[in-house]
């Protein structure tokens, strides 16, 4: 009886050590792929260290849900808890959307849009058109800076909502 605890404790120090291995190699080869893309895209600094951070937050959370179930909380256990935590988040985006939208806007940007910081822009919308130089590409808004030297702050879903000509 005995035995057979000592074995299974074993068992499962082993499976988190391969597991921690496997999580600090994806950790690695994910920032080492976000760093290639970002400087090959010749984005800053601070936004490829932005899309980082968003990835290793998604990464501990997966390491979480791993080793929780490696020491033996039940899968329905682990689904009704990530369900009942989800559902209090969901509710509490439901009421704030716009932060989740303008993140995963952020994260869009960085990843698919022609423009950069230094770029020029003009933003077609009929009730209030805008033309600026992007200044910084933060997780929630755009910087903008207009000819006359108007600071603009603009919601990154307004970018994916809106047409946007680069201006050369």
């Amino acid at each position: 009886m005995i035995f057979d605890f000592a074995t299974e404790k074993y068992g499962h120090i082993i499976a988190t050590v391969i597991t921690l291995f496997i999580f600090f190699f994806l950790k690695r080869f994910s920032d080492s792929l976000v760093k290639r893309f970002g400087i090959k895209s010749d984005f800053p600094k601070v936004r490829i260290q932005l899309v980082k951070k968003y990835i290793d937050f998604l990464l501990w959370g997966l390491l979480f849900v791993v080793v929780v179930s490696i020491w033996g909380v039940k899968p329905d256990q682990i689904f009704l808890f990530i369900s009942s935590i989800l559902t209090v988040i969901g509710v509490a985006f439901f009421a704030q959307w716009s932060i989740l939208s303008n993140v995963t806007a952020g994260i869009i940007v960085f990843f698919s849009f022609p423009f950069k910081i230094g770029d020029r822009i003009r933003i077609m919308d009929k009730d209030f058109p805008l033309e600026a130089e992007i200044k910084d590409i933060n997780s929630f808004y755009t910087l903008l800076k207009t000819a006359t030297g108007e600071k603009v702050s603009l919601p990154n879903n307004l970018l994916l909502q809106k047409a946007v000509v680069i201006i050369k």
